[in-house]
């Protein structure tokens, strides 16, 4: 995604690149660069002596959310934890999933307590996925699409922090 985006920057410097198209493409290039961050600091190895600067961490949602059906509001004081950021950021991928017709987040960290949340009037939680994580658990079967709602439960296990979720019927919440 790097090379791509560093040869339309090149392009644009030489006069070539111009127009609608090419926006289009630059725009592309960076919410894939942006979702790669995502699952980079979702799925990435992490220690308990790791940070996240949350510049990085609000360029990232800022990124994924331009142009897109969801946006993202990044609550959280300073540079959290790795192990912290990481499970929040599997929270929002579950999140996500409830959200098909897109929807705003909110990731808040108060005192040591983390809420991801959303509210849609059209929310949409598969039961087979929430009721498991609801305890706590990995679910059963999951594809590949859906392997967050099975990370998520060890990854808050491993970041020393009790999961739960609650719900209601336009509105979703996970804490840790």
């Amino acid at each position: 995604m790097g090379a791509i985006g560093n040869g339309i920057e090149l392009l644009g410097l030489a006069g070539v690149a111009g127009g609608e198209e090419m926006t289009l493409v630059s725009d592309s290039v960076e919410n894939a660069t942006a979702k790669l961050k995502f699952l980079r600091l979702a799925f990435g190895d992490a220690t308990s002596d790791q940070t996240v600067a949350r510049s990085e961490i609000l360029t990232t949602l800022e990124a994924m959310a331009r142009g897109g059906r969801l946006s993202y509001s990044w609550n959280v004081p300073g540079d959290p934890a790795r192990l912290d950021v990481r499970t929040a950021l599997l929270a929002v991928m579950c999140v996500e999933t409830a959200l098909p017709l897109g929807g705003d987040i909110d990731i808040t960290l108060t005192a040591s307590n983390w809420t991801v949340y959303a509210k849609h009037d059209r929310l949409n939680l598969d039961p087979a996925l929430w009721a498991p994580l609801a305890k706590g658990v990995c679910p059963d079967e999951l594809s590949a699409s859906q392997v967050h709602f099975g990370i998520l439960p060890g990854m808050a296990c491993y970041a020393e922090r009790q999961l739960s979720m609650t719900h209601g019927a336009d509105w979703v919440q996970i804490s840790f």
